[in-house]
């Protein structure tokens, strides 16, 4: 009796001992799980059914004087799955009736719905079987991706994205500049891309063992920020009369390339910037000539010719050292004790000619006579005063020259000379125009300007450039200098130009010879013509620009685009004609 008893009490304490030790044993093991191991079982736990997705923040828009969209975002829809998910269904599959679907025949639907590739949708498909993520098919505009979205296939993902289009296309394609997969390649997106950039936020979901999302398992992790509006000064139906005129006369005349530019003369906006050949945004790769990715007038560096000879003349006059009715004796050419000589652009015998008369015949002899009374140092400094030698300051734009000069000028003899009539100095077309609108402007430049600023998500503007005026010469010089340049266009060099009816209109014309290196200056011409109108209180400035013209090599074939475009401005501007003719000083004695 006590033997069995004894066995059996052994026995108890082994079974008990053995109960002990698995109890210690599950206890240690939980122990393991939910404290040891918990933060990373529960992080592997998440990322097999935690799904991140990336909330877009949406690029600002690129607007025009009137909020008209230069550059705008769009939602783009890519289509994602879960490889290991993916498997026959039972669905309607865009029906309406219940069948059951294959995954050869959903991804079929998928592509025809799409326009995607069924065996590309394969092959992401099959390239990571076991893996929660592949696309399928990106950048699905809504009109496809509500397609897609109606077949109900239960182990698609939609991925929202914002897209960059260009309603206005090609009109201020130059200007806008455009998108790559790289981000911000030209033009303003590039320029202002801090102001335009979204900032991206992020946000996970849960979903089940079957794929589908768990209801109210959504966390934001990041809130998604857009882009501020890019307020720009450009007029875009403007800007694409512009546009379609300088396209049109460059193709007549075989040009290389053009520009043309429509300033607000009392506030430096600039309402118009268009070149020829230009880019469509919307399909870069159409684009051949990659020159035409940028805009000319803002980037292209030429001899301006003529068109300087108005800068001469009103500094002349500022400094008290001519007047229009100052007389010279002007022959045909003129010849250096160092061994230069330049001469005018047509024989002609000696003639009288006043500081008008020598503007309305564009006489590179005359300025030259007269423009010798101001210093070289004086003449450098007007002409930095005027806008030239410098980078525009108010204009942020890729690829602009940086035109650093120094505070005396690095001239040859010869070039001191020549620069009086625009040939061994560089410019751009956005200069030129400044000349002019501070001319017409009573004498006061401001810096031209094609932005208003960036208006912030928040109301808040930002980036607006510096558009205090200085003034470069009296009114009085310029209201002379505006006058005399009436000449140009009823008996100088623009006088073959139709008259544009019911206006007085001021300008003048330039024609440079294009430097071939080394070989000096060819026979390719750059032609111009800026001016402004109404003449007795000018309100805006046209210029036109033609790079290497075959047809018409003289500035005589410039002119009709600017009769055109400066028609346009007023027309479109409503602006009140001349009351008067003309008054005119006299150009000969």
């Amino acid at each position: 009796m006590t033997k069995t008893i004894r066995n059996r009490r052994l026995r108890y304490g082994i079974v008990m001992m053995a109960v002990i030790a698995l109890v210690a044993v599950f206890v240690i093991r939980l122990v393991d799980i939910q404290v040891v191991q918990a933060a990373e079982l529960n992080e592997q736990s998440k990322a097999k059914r935690s799904i991140p997705v990336t909330i877009y923040g949406t690029r600002g828009d690129i607007v025009d004087r009137n909020g008209v969209e230069l550059a705008d975002s769009v939602n783009r829809y890519n289509i994602t799955t879960a490889p290991r998910l993916v498997a026959p269904f039972k669905g309607k599959l865009g029906g309406t009736r219940v069948k059951d679907v294959s995954v050869d025949a959903a991804l079929q639907a998928i592509a025809k719905a799409s326009g995607g590739d069924v065996a590309t949708m394969q092959k992401n498909i099959a390239a990571n079987p076991k893996s929660d993520f592949a696309y399928l098919v990106k950048g699905l505009d809504v009109k496809h991706y509500e397609a897609v979205r109606d077949l109900e296939v239960p182990w698609l993902y939609p991925e929202q994205q914002s897209a960059r289009i260009y309603p206005t296309g090609a009109t201020a394609g130059a200007l806008t500049g455009f998108m790559g997969t790289d981000g911000a390649q030209a033009g303003l997106e590039y320029s202002y891309n801090q102001c335009l950039a979204g900032t991206n936020g992020s946000e996970t979901y849960e979903r089940g063992e079957d794929g589908v999302q768990l209801p109210g398992s959504t966390v934001t992790k990041q809130q998604a920020k857009d882009g501020g509006t890019l307020q720009t000064t450009i007029d875009s139906d403007l800007q694409y009369m512009a546009q379609q005129t300088i396209a049109s006369a460059a193709k007549e005349l075989q040009a290389e390339s053009a520009t043309a530019t429509v300033t607000n003369a009392k506030t430096g906006e600039l309402l118009a910037v268009a070149d020829y050949p230009t880019v469509d945004p919307n399909d870069v790769d159409a684009t051949k000539d990659t020159g035409a990715y940028g805009s000319r007038a803002l980037t292209a560096t030429y001899e301006p010719g003529s068109t300087i000879k108005a800068a001469i003349a009103a500094a002349l006059i500022n400094e008290g050292k001519s007047s229009p009715t100052d007389r010279a004796v002007v022959p045909y050419s003129r010849s250096f004790p160092w061994g230069g000589r330049i001469q005018d652009s047509e024989f002609h015998p000696t003639e009288n000619l006043t500081l008008t008369g020598i503007l309305q015949n564009s006489s590179n002899v005359g300025i030259t006579e007269l423009g010798e009374r101001l210093t070289q140092q004086q003449r450098y400094e007007y002409m930095k005063k005027f806008g030239l030698f410098e980078p525009e300051s108010a204009i942020q734009y890729p690829g602009q020259p940086s035109m650093q000069y120094g505070a005396t000028p690095d001239w040859s003899s010869q070039t001191n000379i020549n620069s009086m009539f625009g040939q061994g100095i560089s410019t751009t077309a956005i200069q030129v125009a400044s000349v002019f609108q501070t001319l017409a402007n009573n004498g006061v430049r401001i810096p031209l300007h094609m932005v208003k600023g960036c208006q912030t998500a928040n109301g808040k503007t930002i980036d607006a450039p510096d558009v205090q005026g200085t003034q470069v010469v009296s009114p009085a010089a310029a209201q002379q200098t505006v006058k005399m340049l009436q000449s140009v266009v009823t008996g100088g060099t623009l006088v073959g130009m139709k008259p544009i009816s019911g206006y007085n209109v001021a300008a003048k014309t330039g024609t440079a010879e294009v430097a071939e290196g080394s070989k000096g200056y060819g026979g390719q011409r750059i032609t111009s013509v800026a001016g402004m109108a109404p003449a007795e209180d000018p309100q805006y400035v046209v210029t036109v620009t033609f790079t290497k013209p075959q047809t018409n090599k003289w500035s005589s074939g410039a002119a009709p685009a600017f009769r055109t475009l400066m028609s346009q401005v007023l027309e479109k501007y409503r602006v009140a004609p001349s009351t008067s003719e003309a008054q005119l000083y006299p150009s000969t004695w």
